[in-house]
């Protein structure tokens, strides 16, 4: 009898710590960054799996570093990242504890703009013009990977205008007094962006390469996140949010939005394509 009691009770403990485990891997732990590019991807998303019965519990991280040590260790599960060029460093140092889900976008491209009236079409340009640009590039928060690409160029190309750092606040506000008042301005800028949305801009042309081509979007997992996951693997293989509706729904949340209701609205009017991207059946 006593043989008995302990069989059963362990085979108790088996069933409950079974019960434990599935309903673990019905946690989804997300993470992202607080950029316009990233939010919206991560909240689609989140909406995708919640619909299907998962609890997503989101982290957001303030840069890629830290991101990527969280999944590296375990600390979330999934992140939606570009792997090419703007965190290709962060990738290749952490991918053999990672592996690649799917894509979710493509088209992110970063450069140095200016506004479409300006009658200058490539970087080799600005030189001769440097004057009506006060001589300066207005940039962003230094540390950041369109930063370092443009002070690439800046040594490519001999531009002689200064590469001026300050935050991706301030450069919208020197380019929105600049278009008011229709002056010169070159900025450091990317796409998906609200400001493409609301202003007339065009990249310089970039003949010797210095930026990176556009690049995609990926979500990637800590390894062995498939395997675990089959039916998060395939909702979110099927997630595809293009980039001129990320720009669309920053622009919304610019002319008053949260981006949660922007979000929401995204996913009312895509109803039908977002059941599609559901109609994937628990194994």
């Amino acid at each position: 009898m006593g043989y008995m009691k302990k069989a059963l009770c362990a085979l108790a403990m088996l069933g409950a710590a079974v019960l434990n485990a599935q309903a673990e891997d019905n946690v989804i732990q997300m993470g992202t960054l607080s950029w316009e590019d990233l939010t919206p991807i991560t909240g689609i998303t989140k909406k995708v799996l919640e619909d299907s019965g998962y609890t997503v519990k989101v982290t957001s991280f303030s840069e890629w570093g830290i991101a990527y040590a969280a999944l590296s260790k375990g600390d979330i599960q999934i992140l939606a990242s570009q792997i090419d060029y703007v965190a290709q460093d962060y990738w290749n140092r952490n991918k053999n504890r990672l592996e690649k889900l799917s894509p979710v976008s493509h088209g992110l491209y970063q450069g140095i703009a200016v506004p479409k009236y300006v009658p200058i079409d490539s970087l080799e340009q600005l030189n001769d013009q440097a004057d009506k640009f006060s001589n300066k590039i207005i940039g962003i928060e230094p540390g950041s990977g369109l930063m370092s690409d443009a002070a690439k160029a800046v040594t490519e190309y001999g531009i002689r205008l200064n590469l001026l750092e300050g935050s991706s606040a301030a450069m919208t506000a020197a380019l929105k007094s600049a278009i008011d008042r229709k002056e010169w301005v070159a900025v450091t800028i990317w796409e998906p962006s609200w400001m493409s949305q609301k202003y007339d801009l065009k990249f310089l042309k970039d003949p010797k390469g210095v930026f990176p081509p556009p690049q995609g979007y990926y979500w990637i997992g800590q390894k062995g996140f498939s395997e675990k996951n089959p039916h998060a693997r395939e909702l979110l293989a099927g997630v595809y949010v293009p980039l001129s509706d990320i720009t669309a729904i920053n622009g919304e949340v610019k002319d008053g939005k949260t981006m949660d209701q922007a979000v929401a609205d995204w996913t009312s009017r895509n109803a039908e394509l977002i059941k599609r991207w559901e109609n994937i059946k628990k194994p």
